[in-house]
């Protein structure tokens, strides 16, 4: 529904029973929804505690364990706890999870598990640039989805690895994917996630030449995102409306670095390091682009720091270049 407050708060009350009772299972379900309650909201740090929890007492015997819903937990926690690192700029930790969800998941060969733990990886890649990696996870990922006729997941599947293929240059393929995969997000009773599809959307609008179309998604996708306090995702949506004004000839030199530094001061509130790396470099190019070297030099240093610490190379490479063009 979309109410993430609400969520936290039901699901402390019934984690407080489970413990009090020593229901296991119901106190490994409750902390599961917890996690994603938290990522929803942008408390990557808190999520991933939560989550990191559960995959520390789902060894052994219990990696196989559903207690009674569709998959496995180990799986599940392991998955979103990707999703959170990723967010958070974690990627050693979040690599060895993605891993692991894979290896359990394919062990047993069971299909839902295996998507969600083939999103992991894709959404971990999705965030370090390595389109090599992203894609073929999220392409079985959605074939799994079709074969298996698991419908529920196809519109989080596809868009993810159609935001994938705008980033990697394909926006012939990216676009049909992503146009369908809102579409289905929203004719879905969940609300979770369709801001998400919504800004990807608008970011491979961008990418084909499509500023208005750009606009008018990105712009839907803040609304949705604030009016339901999905503060991550509201910070990304800031950065691609600084990237949709600044693309413009002449630019909106004003309104884009307004947009990313609202988007860095919120970034930096939830810890999202990969987001503030690509804000900075967002201003380093628009600092180059209208003669402002020496702001341009100073937040060109602070993205390739960000990228050469959390391994982001190919976005390294792209401020590198910049850097270059500074010369």
């Amino acid at each position: 529904m979309g109410e993430h407050d609400r969520a936290l708060e039901s699901g402390h009350r019934a984690l407080a029973i489970a413990k009090a009772r020593g229901d296991f299972p119901l106190e490994v379900t409750t902390s599961y929804y917890l996690g994603l309650a938290c990522h929803s909201l942008g408390q990557y740090r808190r999520g991933a505690e939560i989550l990191r929890r559960n995959v520390e007492s789902l060894q052994a015997n219990l990696v196989h364990e559903s207690f009674g819903t569709a998959g496995f937990h180990s799986v599940f926690a392991r998955g979103w706890l990707v999703w959170c690192l990723a967010e958070l700029g974690d990627f050693a930790e979040a690599i060895v999870r993605g891993e692991e969800a894979v290896q359990i998941a394919g062990a047993a060969n069971e299909p839902f598990s295996l998507i969600q733990a083939h999103l992991g990886i894709g959404g971990l890649h999705l965030r370090t640039g390595y389109f090599d990696r992203a894609i073929p996870a999220l392409e079985q990922a959605l074939d799994l989805c079709q074969v298996a006729q698991i419908r529920v997941l196809i519109p989080r599947v596809a868009a993810s690895l159609g935001y994938m293929y705008a980033l990697a240059g394909r926006v012939a393929q990216a676009l049909p994917l992503l146009e369908r995969a809102v579409e289905q997000a929203f004719a879905m009773p969940v609300i979770f996630m369709q801001a998400n599809g919504l800004a990807w959307l608008s970011e491979a609008y961008l990418a084909a030449g499509r500023p208005d179309d750009a606009t008018d998604r990105a712009l839907r996708a803040l609304e949705h995102a604030r009016r339901h306090k999905e503060r991550g995702i509201e910070a990304w949506t800031l950065r691609l409306i600084a990237e949709i004004v600044a693309s413009r000839e002449p630019p909106d030199v004003e309104k884009a670095n307004d947009s990313y530094r609202h988007a860095i001061a919120l970034a930096e509130e939830l810890e999202m390091r990969p987001l503030v790396g690509h804000c900075r470099a967002g201003l380093g190019r628009l600092s180059r682009r209208t003669g402002r070297t020496q702001e341009a030099k100073e937040h060109l240093a602070v993205a390739t720091a960000l990228f050469r610490d959390m391994d982001m190379r190919f976005w390294l490479e792209k401020a590198e270049t910049e850097r270059v063009l500074l010369a």
